[in-house]
């Protein structure tokens, strides 16, 4: 080999060594080990440990409880929010002591006496009437008002069990009671129907003066007569036939 050429090339290979040097030194200058690692701290508390700047007595009283109450304020004109207890149901009322004795089987022998046997109840509050009793129409006729009225108890009771304001279901003779069918009175249905008059000062007596106007019961005509007429325009569906 010639020498010029044999000096070319190690002229060549110094100066490729001398750029590989220089660019080292460059990439070594621009990153800095040192300086690029994250700083450790060793002392450092973790993050649970850290103080909050929140108002730690806040804080204790009150607390997020949905996601909307992220947006509700810790504190309203400085004063902590405060949990407060939830509503607690009202309890229902207890219904009042049904007080009495049940009867059962109750047979009217006229409007306001019921028979259990040998035994009697009169009804309270009213002057029972005869079954016997006879009245007198506007026109002058008389009709048996007092077997309409027992026939007319008889379909109320239909032999339905009925509490009566008694201490005992035996007694001897006769008494007097309030009697209820379900939560009807007995003798407020017969006074303001007109089938019996009300006891002097009794509760029903307004009742009855009612009754008497209308010329309810005793106080009018023969329910027969006039459904047999065609005198009543909406006759009640419930008019015994007879008096039986």
């Amino acid at each position: 080999m010639r020498p010029a050429a044999i000096l070319t090339a190690v002229a060549g290979i110094g100066i490729v060594a001398g750029l590989i040097a220089a660019g080292g030194q460059r990439l070594g200058a621009a990153i800095d080990p040192v300086e690029t690692a994250a700083p450790v701290e060793i002392d450092a508390p973790p993050p649970a440990l850290i103080p909050s700047t929140t108002n730690p007595e806040a804080s204790m009283h009150a607390r997020r409880v949905d996601e909307a109450s992220q947006f509700y304020p810790a504190a309203i004109d400085g004063k902590p929010l405060e949990r407060i207890a939830a509503v607690e149901p009202q309890p229902p009322a207890k219904p009042a002591d049904d007080t009495g004795v049940s009867l059962v089987r109750p047979i009217a022998e006229s409007a306001g006496v019921l028979a259990f046997g040998d035994r009697r109840l009169q009804l309270a509050g009213i002057n029972p009437t005869p079954a016997d009793k006879t009245c007198t129409d506007g026109k002058g006729r008389v009709w048996p008002c007092g077997m309409l009225a027992k026939t007319n108890v008889r379909l109320l009771l239909r032999l339905r069990t009925v509490r009566c304001d008694l201490d005992s279901t035996e007694w001897t003779g006769m008494v007097t009671a309030a009697c209820r069918i379900g939560t009807q009175d007995i003798s407020q249905w017969l006074v303001a129907n007109g089938w019996a008059e009300a006891e002097k000062g009794s509760a029903l007596t307004e009742a009855g003066e009612t009754a008497r106007q209308a010329g309810k019961g005793i106080y009018g005509d023969d329910p027969r007569s006039a459904a047999e007429t065609g005198t009543l325009e909406n006759p009640p569906s419930d008019l015994p036939s007879d008096g039986l």
